[in-house]
């Protein structure tokens, strides 16, 4: 399994949509806070929206802008108005792709890929050569509207002995009385959730948010 040195856990809480649910975050010391531009997510925020959060979040803690299958226009859009500290690409990119969007903004990038099955890491080396960081994330299922954000988990066993580039992050189901179980299942140090801290479909909860973040530190 995947393993890094013994440091905190690094945490995302992504689809914030409100000043208060961002300040819960920042003050449960939320390693990177993410911004969903996509307009058929709950968590989905305008650009102008996701611009006021970013600036509240500036200097303390990392800005991701979610993305899906962008074009170029939304891209520089994007970049523009929240200033991002990274992108992250949640849709059908390629490769290719990635190495485009990653040269044309000249930000970090970071690409979700969906693990159903041990085949689905096959893309693992194409996708760790053009991004700064992977996300695993459980594959959506085939009449899911949305390619992340379900609320689903993967098999954790099918990353044994899988060689992960460093920096790989875990997403997919993650909540408070279940994080400690998957850093230590799969060694990865950094975990990414949404619907695991939610009371209901994109609106956040505050406490939940506190225990996510409480729990992951705890385990490492």
């Amino acid at each position: 399994m995947a393993s890094e040195s013994v440091t905190p856990t690094r945490v995302k809480i992504c689809g914030l949509s409100t000043e208060a649910t961002l300040t819960a975050a920042l003050e449960a010391g939320a390693d990177w806070i993410g911004l969903v531009h996509f307009p058929r997510s709950p968590r989905h925020v305008a650009l102008t929206r996701a611009a006021a959060l970013s600036d509240l979040a500036r200097g303390r803690a990392e800005r991701v802008i979610l993305l899906v299958d962008p074009d170029d226009a939304l891209v520089a859009a994007a970049v523009a108005a929240v200033d991002p500290d990274l992108i992250q690409l949640h849709g059908r990119e390629s490769p290719e792709r990635v190495a485009a969007i990653r040269a044309r903004t000249g930000r970090p990038v970071m690409k979700a890929l969906g693990i159903g099955t041990r085949a689905d890491l096959s893309v693992l080396p194409a996708y760790a050569a053009v991004a700064d960081r992977i996300l695993l994330d459980a594959k959506a299922p085939p009449d899911a509207a949305l390619p992340g954000g379900n609320g689903r988990r993967f098999d954790w066993e099918l990353l044994r002995c899988a060689a992960l580039p460093p920096g790989t992050m875990l997403s997919g189901g993650l909540d408070a009385a279940n994080v400690a179980e998957a850093l230590a299942r799969t060694g990865i140090g950094a975990v990414d959730v949404s619907s695991g801290v939610e009371s209901a479909p994109g609106a956040k909860d505050a406490d939940k948010i506190a225990a996510f973040v409480a729990a992951a530190r705890v385990a490492r």
